[in-house]
């Protein structure tokens, strides 16, 4: 089973592409939406609808992924329910980067001082992030320095932000849900 999490553009066409590209490695591919909107909402939202997919799934490896800020929250939520995670572009700062697109960014900030302290240690190999050489929204490289003492960094040449096309990575990904 893999559990999707959208980005901020939750109604691009792109996420459905991404969800039928990420079926040639399971055919269980399943979107969980949340609104973007409200983030101790979403949150909590999140921990109860992966959690509820996790028990119903007979899958002894399932995988959550996020793309933009669906790689956020698929890190954290990936972190809480003990499953292993894929980060696509991820916004690692939505309190900085939200501002003027969504109503309480700072409640980015609380959620991340309540996260359990050096998180990222504990969660050490359980997350794949994948990141866009050509990423027109992100600074990629001050991301895979963040992250790159933690988890594996895979760079893609081509993709942009919104990493339309999966399919060079689909192999890596496959890889890292099985190992």
């Amino acid at each position: 089973m893999i559990l999707y999490l959208h980005g901020f553009d939750a109604t691009s066409p792109g996420n459905h592409d991404k969800m039928r590209q990420l079926q040639f490695i399971d055919e269980d591919v399943r979107l969980v939406s949340y609104s973007t909107q409200h983030p101790k909402n979403d949150m909590q939202y999140l921990l109860n609808e992966v959690s509820k997919h996790i028990i119903a799934s007979e899958d002894v490896s399932p995988l959550i992924i996020g793309v933009g800020l669906g790689a956020f929250w698929a890190e954290r939520i990936g972190f809480l329910n003990k499953i292993k995670s894929v980060l696509i572009n991820p916004n690692l700062a939505p309190q900085h980067d939200m501002v003027n697109k969504i109503d309480r960014p700072e409640e980015y900030a609380d959620i991340m001082n309540k996260c359990v302290t050096d998180f990222r240690l504990l969660n050490r190999e359980k997350s794949l992030c994948i990141l866009a050489r050509n990423d027109e929204v992100n600074d990629n490289d001050a991301i895979a320095n963040q992250l790159k003492d933690y988890y594996s960094i895979v760079w893609d040449e081509e993709q942009s932000h919104k990493f339309t096309s999966l399919a060079a990575q689909l192999n890596c990904i496959k890889a890292f849900k099985i190992s």
